[in-house]
């Protein structure tokens, strides 16, 4: 058996992890460990446990003290060695654009360990925006083995860069496979403001606002902007519910706090478990956010999306007319958030740009092919980029 190791220290890379160490697991001779790098405590475990799996290992990291990017790689580097020695991995595989994908892509590196980049090839080409996510991106991507690419725009991307395109795969987003699982389910809300939200839907009509913000470059005036257009949605639409599930950075949750705490017909709340998230993605009429996995899950439903952003890396959304980017500008926001509401701006009828639901099942082939262990005779499901 082959170790596959996956790393993981955020919820959104354990749930774009979980659907490829299943189909990892149905590879004869692989074997998919799930590491937490510790980055953040309990969230990667809570985010594995809707798709019934668990963390199978977990790095000795120091308790942070200063919350530092140097801080947080300066813990991780020596831990993900001793890791990465101990299980011997064929290969490791790192999420999209966290400082657990790059602390993990440089240690596989410097063993000689191929790396296989997870949602590779987004870009803005902006390296201040998103920060400092789209430099992670960037330096990954050079130093990766395998690339598998959510999209063709961005396998062109990853081409332009010179990154030989054998070395590329359009896999689709292992995010659709994770949200079509949890759909499949129909998990009733755990969560209790939730739970009643879905109750107003139901009984008098009401629309549901899902609204997230906590990206690094939305913190302080932009954010500040961003709650005012809720206040001014909910004042102009009586019919409208506002769910705001609160990230767990301290300086949002008091921005946060301080704006709408008291607001009519606006519920803030912890962080939800994954299935809520998606079953509040199913309920709402409008999600408002930052956020980039929720760009890429909501076209499932054909909910749409304003996006609290300049640029996007993911371009697909906006093409398609699932979503609209409009920035910080609280008029803005308002405005086109009416605009919906009302029914005068719909999002396009069209498939999820991001992925079928087979996302896992071909990037488990691609690797199983990196690894040398595919049948040569055996019919792949899978999109070269060539």
């Amino acid at each position: 058996m082959v170790n596959v190791m996956l790393l993981a220290g955020t919820r959104p890379e354990a749930v774009k992890l979980a659907p490829l160490a299943q189909a990892l697991e149905a590879r004869p001779g692989l074997r998919p460990l799930i590491v937490h790098s510790g980055q953040h405590p309990g969230m990667v475990e809570q985010a594995l446990a809707p798709f019934g799996r668990t963390v199978d290992g977990w790095l000795q990291v120091p308790p942070r003290v200063s919350g530092t990017q140097a801080e947080l790689v300066a813990g991780l580097l020596p831990a993900l060695d001793e890791a990465m020695r101990r299980y011997a991995p064929g290969a490791v595989v790192v999420q999209g654009d966290t400082t657990t994908a790059l602390a993990g892509a440089l240690t596989a590196f410097w063993l000689g360990i191929p790396v296989v980049h997870l949602e590779a090839g987004l870009r803005t080409r902006d390296l201040t925006t998103p920060f400092p996510e789209e430099g992670t991106r960037q330096m990954v991507s050079r130093i990766a083995s395998l690339h598998l690419a959510p999209a063709p725009t961005a396998a062109a991307a990853l081409r332009a860069e010179g990154v030989p395109a054998e070395r590329i795969v359009v896999a689709g987003n292992t995010v659709v496979d994770a949200v079509l699982s949890i759909t499949a389910r129909d998990l009733p809300a755990r969560d209790p403001a939730l739970a009643l939200l879905e109750m107003g839907i139901a009984e008098a009509g009401e629309q549901l606002v899902l609204v997230t913000s906590h990206r690094r470059e939305s913190w302080g005036e932009p954010l500040a902007r961003t709650l005012s257009a809720v206040r001014r949605i909910v004042e102009a639409h009586p019919r409208a519910q506002v769910l705001f599930p609160m990230h767990p950075n301290p300086e949002v949750r008091a921005q946060v706090t301080a704006a709408l705490s008291g607001v009519p017909r606006v519920t803030v709340t912890e962080p939800l478990e994954y299935p809520d998230v998606v079953r509040a993605l199913r309920l709402a009429t409008l999600v408002i956010t930052d956020s980039g996995g929720i760009q890429e899950e909501a076209p499932t439903f054909g909910t749409p999306v304003l996006i609290l952003r300049d640029t996007t890396e993911r371009p697909e959304a906006v093409a398609t007319g699932c979503a609209w980017l409009v920035g910080t500008d609280a008029d803005r926001i308002t405005d086109t958030a009416c605009r919906v509401l009302t029914g005068e701006l719909r999002a396009a009828t069209s498939a999820n740009p991001y992925g079928d639901g087979s996302a896992a099942i071909r990037s488990a082939a691609a690797i199983e092919t990196l690894l040398g262990l595919a049948d040569p005779a055996a019919p792949v499901d899978l999109q070269s980029a060539r």
